[in-house]
Order: structure tokens, then sequence, then C-alpha cells
């Protein structure tokens, strides 16, 4: 959300304000605002509207940077699942990736990190205050007109919603205080509250987005991206409606394993529903629908050109495979369409695939810093899991298990009669949609879908750093003592990828760290992107056995598992990606469909902080992360020894943890013992 613009317009006065707005700290919920020195009383926000909207959006300015997710995060984030890794210690037994100190069981309600930033619970309820005191004071300014008006409000209930959201999403249910602005020195009895149910909770917040999206803009300018809209409230809706829907959180076995015993200390409701609820599938379908037919988004796409590989031939599983998109894969570059949405070659501001996102120097000065080679200047331990790089399809949609044997050869055993272990390796060097690939890779590395060479960087892998004229087309070497695996930079440098693979997403060709003209071009951070909603409808309309009529927004939606409403959104992503969709067998089955859903959003939205929350809504988070880490062998100085499968031998690994209570981040226990009514969430003491 910016609000620079909006600053840039007020008086010096409103500067001020607007600063101590920003710096004021956040504990807890039940503190009083000190939101102005000597000079100021708290009226004074509400003099004009120029001063209220500067207060409005300095409540929004105190959201953490949703891009984030790796160090000084908010959130567990991907460090926190099965998609990244990696080896890097802080003192004692710390992690400076709060993600890998979550999975290690190092956060607890009396710690969060070295830097306690886990812990953002006390901030949200400081925006949620700020929000009440906006709502509650709209109508003081004498010069706000009614368009006036409607916008601030729109914002300011978007911005509670999403303050509510965050806690819904990493701390459980939160304590709903609706429109109240808590009172200074009352008595503890009148601070004490109990936390909602998660029914509650979620009613609570969609309505509030949905309050929100009435008034907000369908779109902003160019110059106020990151600005909520429209389309940024009924897409949150039809994410947490998703949630809502899915097994742990409506009913089932899942939802009973987890919550069975988990109940309202002040009442003993169950605080997550225990009896399934299909017409939530429907709910969600329709909410993802909604912003389907808004008609304003849509995936980013490249025409095709000469440096675009040809599709491969001879798919017959998808008959519409070869028509043009988006009926097909044919026409576009998959690689650029779908690299370009990360790396900042396509403008966020104008892509239509952002629903709602930010500019950020964070991909750059963490995410790409973490993963790119330290012969480049980088950290190269930001390490992507063998499982991930499995995940990935062939080119011709085949899975790695379907391929080996013919065009896949992964070990010595995958060769025909009388291969030798040379003919693992490529022989013949490649350039297609402007991505270098050297000749002698692992086979492995061969013939994948386009989303795996824009997402990650393995052993062989060149980094194009065309900015810098002295350190530029870089070749990636990961064994033993190269200059850019392990022991290459010192002995006990942890600068290098524990699993052989690093996260390349964010890397544009242009991008360098060091030498002669080094530039990082600059980017943004998708919050939430059209891809994520057409899974979601594919997603919501797999799981409905009969047909369903929703009314949202004043319109109504018939829903049930139709199976062209189905192939045709799941399809969409797949073709982008320059795959071919869903077969019939497939589609017949909704086991299936699940499965293929699952995988598309492991690879489709990999690092995007997605995946913590999949795999506890799907209520298989114990299965997944009870699956060893696997990788490719960082102690191996030469290809026959480096190219085998091992889990990774750090302190950071063998101690990960799983278990139910880390579904979410614990409540913090100083807001325990000030509310004697705030149940814990199970597991935590």
């Amino acid at each position: 959300m910016k609000t620079s613009i909006i600053i840039r317009r007020i008086t010096k006065v409103a500067i001020a304000l607007q600063l101590l707005v920003t710096v004021t700290s956040c504990k807890d919920y039940l503190n009083i605002d000190n939101y102005f020195d000597d000079e100021f009383n708290i009226d004074s926000a509400y003099a004009n509207t120029r001063y209220i909207e500067a207060y409005m959006w300095g409540a929004a300015a105190m959201f953490p940077d949703e891009s984030n997710t790796i160090r000084n995060n908010y959130t567990p984030g991907p460090m926190a699942t099965d998609e990244a890794i990696n080896g890097l210690t802080g003192t004692g037994t710390a992690n400076i990736y709060y993600g890998m100190d979550f999975v290690t069981g190092n956060i607890t309600p009396d710690h969060y990190g070295a830097n306690g930033t886990l812990n953002q619970w006390g901030r949200y309820y400081k925006i949620i205050r700020k929000c009440n005191n906006v709502l509650a004071n709209i109508d003081k300014p004498q010069d706000m007109t009614y368009t006036d008006r409607s916008r601030i409000e729109g914002y300011t209930r978007f911005i509670r919603a999403y303050a509510y959201y965050n806690i819904l999403i990493d701390f459980g249910p939160p304590i709903l205080l609706g429109d109240e602005i808590v009172n200074t020195n009352e008595s503890i009895e009148y601070y004490d509250r109990p936390r909602a149910t998660y029914d509650e909770a979620m009613e609570y917040i969609c309505e509030e987005f949905e309050k929100a999206g009435v008034l907000l803009p369908t779109t902003v300018g160019l110059l106020n991206f990151g600005q909520p809209t429209k389309g940024a409230a009924y897409a949150l809706i039809a994410r947490l409606r998703l949630i809502h829907a899915s097994p742990l959180f409506n009913g089932g076995a899942a939802a009973n394993s987890y919550f069975g015993n988990w109940t309202r200390s002040s009442d003993g409701l169950h605080y997550v529903s225990q009896q399934y609820d299909e017409r939530r599938w429907a709910v969600a379908a329709a909410a993802a629908k909604r912003v389907m037919d808004m008609g304003m988004y849509r995936l980013y796409t490249v025409p095709a050109d000469e440096r675009t590989p040809i599709l491969p031939a001879n798919v017959t599983s998808d008959p519409n495979f070869y028509n043009a998109y988006p009926n097909g894969a044919s026409g576009i570059d998959a690689f650029r369409s779908y690299s370009d949405v990360f790396t900042g070659e396509a403008v966020a501001a104008i892509n239509p695939e952002y629903i709602w996102g930010r500019n950020t120097a964070y991909l750059n000065t963490n995410i790409n810093q973490g993963a790119t080679p330290p012969t480049l200047g980088g950290w190269g331990r930001f390490a992507v899991p063998q499982k991930i790089i499995d995940s990935y399809l062939m080119d011709d949609g085949r899975t790695r298990e379907e391929a080996r044997g013919s065009t896949y050869f992964e070990t010595v055993a995958d060769l025909p009669a009388g291969g030798v272990y040379d003919d693992l390796f490529t022989t013949q060097p490649r350039n297609f949609s402007g991505y270098p690939m050297n000749s002698g890779i692992y086979k492995m590395y061969a013939n994948r879908e386009m989303r795996f060479y824009a997402s990650i960087g393995f052993n062989g892998a060149i980094w194009q750093a065309l900015s810098s004229t002295t350190l530029n087309n870089h070749t990636a070497k990961y064994f033993y003592q190269e200059a850019d695996g392990r022991g290459g930079v010192s002995a006990s440098s942890p600068n290098y990828p524990l699993t052989g693979y690093v996260i390349k997403k964010w890397n544009h060709a242009y991008d360098a760290i060091n030498g002669t003209g080094a530039r990082q071009l600059p980017k943004a951070y998708p919050i939430i992107r059209y891809a994520e909603i057409l899974l979601s409808y594919a997603e919501a309309l797999n799981n409905l056995t009969s047909s369903h009529t929703v009314e949202l927004g004043g319109q109504s939606y018939v829903l049930n598992r139709d199976a062209d409403e189905l192939k045709n959104s799941f399809n969409a992503v797949r073709y982008r990606a320059g795959l071919p969709g869903l077969s019939s067998m497939q589609l017949a089955s909704r086991d299936e469909v699940q499965n293929q859903i699952e995988r598309e959003r492991m690879v489709e939205f990999l690092w995007e902080n997605r995946r913590f929350y999949d795999v506890r809504r799907w209520g298989i988070y114990e299965e997944t992360e009870r699956e060893p880490i696997i990788g490719m062998n960082p102690d191996g100085p030469d290809r026959e020894s480096f190219y085998r499968r091992v889990s990774p031998g750090t302190s950071s690994f063998l101690t990960r943890q799983v278990d139910k209570r880390y579904v979410w981040v614990p409540i913090p226990r100083a807001e325990m013992r000030r509310l004697p009514s705030l149940d814990q969430n199970p597991g935590y003491n």
C-alpha cells in the first residue's frame, strides 16, 4: 500500500503526524495509542480529510512487506515447508531464517526468532485499533465529500480485514473487536475476552472484505500500484473461502485429528467445526468465479518468436494441446510467459495477472542475494529440495517416473542396455527463449517443463548477469570445493546449496551483484495473482458432488462439478506453462484431479508463500513434512559422486520436527497472561 503520493500532497503538520503514526510501537491491542507529542492531540487527525486519510495510510504502512518470507519475516514462509532449506544457523540454536526456527521447534510462546519478528500479533491489533479510530471519526472532517468518505471507508475496512486475515492464517482464530475502540484505565475484566471460533472469524473477515470491495476502486494508477482494489478484496475472499472449505477446517478426519478436542473454555464450543459442509466448496467456487467474471485479469503471456522452442511432438493425452493459446499451448513463449512475471521484465503495475502486489527491494537484496552463486557475489545457499525438482513435469507433460528409461536418465540403472555413465549427460548446448544451457548437463535437467528452467538453479546452469561487463555468463558448479560448492569459499562457509539446487525464480538475465556495471532490475512481489484464482476454482468445483446455488454480492451462481469448467480453468495454467492439460482419464477421477492440483500449486507458486498454508489446509502437513529432504551430494567432488541422492547432514535438517501444533504460530505468552479467557493454540503450553 503506497503512501508516498498522498504524503507529498499534505501539509507539513500532516507529515509530522504521519511520521508519528508510523513509528508508534505496537505491543498488544490493550495499549492505548501514543500517537502525538505535546504539539498535537488525537483530534488533529480528524481536522480535515487529508489528515484522516494520512492517518489511515499510517495504519497500512505498519503491515510487514509480504515478500519478507525468508529473513526478518512475519510468517513462517518457504523455509518452514518442504520447498526450501538452508544450513545457516545463528548463535546457539537460533536460525536467522525464522522458517527454519519454526520447523526445528525453536518458536514458542516465549520466543519468536532472533528479532521476534514472527510475533506480529500485537502489530495487527495496533492496525485494527487505528482503523477503528478512523471509522469512528470519519464524519468529523468538515471538508469531506461523499466520494472522499466512501474511498476512505473502503480502504479502512480493507486494511482492518487484512489485519484480521493475517492473524487468522498465522495465529488461528483472533479476538474480534468489531468497531470497538478499547478504552484505557479499565479493570482487567473489561479487557478480558475470548477468541472467536474459526467459523465466526471467517465470516466476519469475509464480510468486511465484501463491504470494502463495494467501495474500493476497480483500478489504481501506475503510481499507486500496491494500493488495494475491488479485485484484491474479492480475491482474498476467494482464498479464504477455499481455506474454509478445505479438510483441515471443514469436518472429517483431518479436522477431528487436529482440532477434535480443542474447545473454547468460555462456552465449550469447538474452535474448528467438526461437521463437514460441502456447500463451503460451492461458496469458494463462487468467490473465485466472481473474480474471473470481472474480466480484468488474465494470465500473463508473451507471444512466441524465433527463439521459442517448438512444442514436443506426439502428445496424445490432450487433443487441444496444439491449439492456439488460451485453447492450447501454441503461439506463446512458455518460458518468458512465466519467468517475466517475477524477474522484473514485465511491469507489475500493468501486468493483468497481478490482482494485488507490491514493489519491493527484498527480492533483490535477500532472495536473489541468497541464491546467486558466491562467484558472482551471492550467498548461494537458498536451497530447493529434490522433491520439488521431481515434481516438475517433462516438456511433453509426462512425469519423471513415466519418462524414465526413454528421454529421462537419472542413474546408471536408467540407461538402456550397453549404456555408459557418460550417457547420463547431454552432448549439445541449447538456447531457447533467451535461456542458454551448456552441454554436459545431467539429463535429469534436460527436456523439463519451462517453469523448471524459470525457477531452479542447478549444477551447470548459467547465470547470465548481463548488466556486468566483467562477471557474466557464469556456469555455477556445485561440486565439492568448486568455487560455488561446499568448501569453495572456506571449509566452514554455509554459502553453498545443501541440495545442489537454488531458487532462481526472481533472477533476471541482466541481474548482477558484482562486476563493472552490475545492476538488478526492480521487482514486485505478487500477494495474489490470477493463476491462484483459476486453480482455486478448479479445486472447489472438483469437490462438489451435487448442484448448489450461491448468492454472492447480489449475483447468483449455480455450481456443480462441471467437467468443462474445471478443465478450462485448470488447463489455462498448464497451457501457459507449455504443457498439455488434463486427460479425460484424469478428469474422470476426483482424487486424480486433486493430485494434479496439488502438484500444480507446488510448482506454480514455488516460494510464493502458498505451500505452507496449502499442505495444512489439505490435512497432509504431517505426511509431506515426514518425507525426508533429499538432494544431490554436496560432498561429491565429481559427477559420479555428486549426482547421488542423499539427505543433507546439517544440524538444521536433523532437528526438524513434525507436530500438529505447527499448524499455527503460538499466541504470545504475554497475551495469555493478560487475558485469562484467551485459549492457546493446541499443542502449545
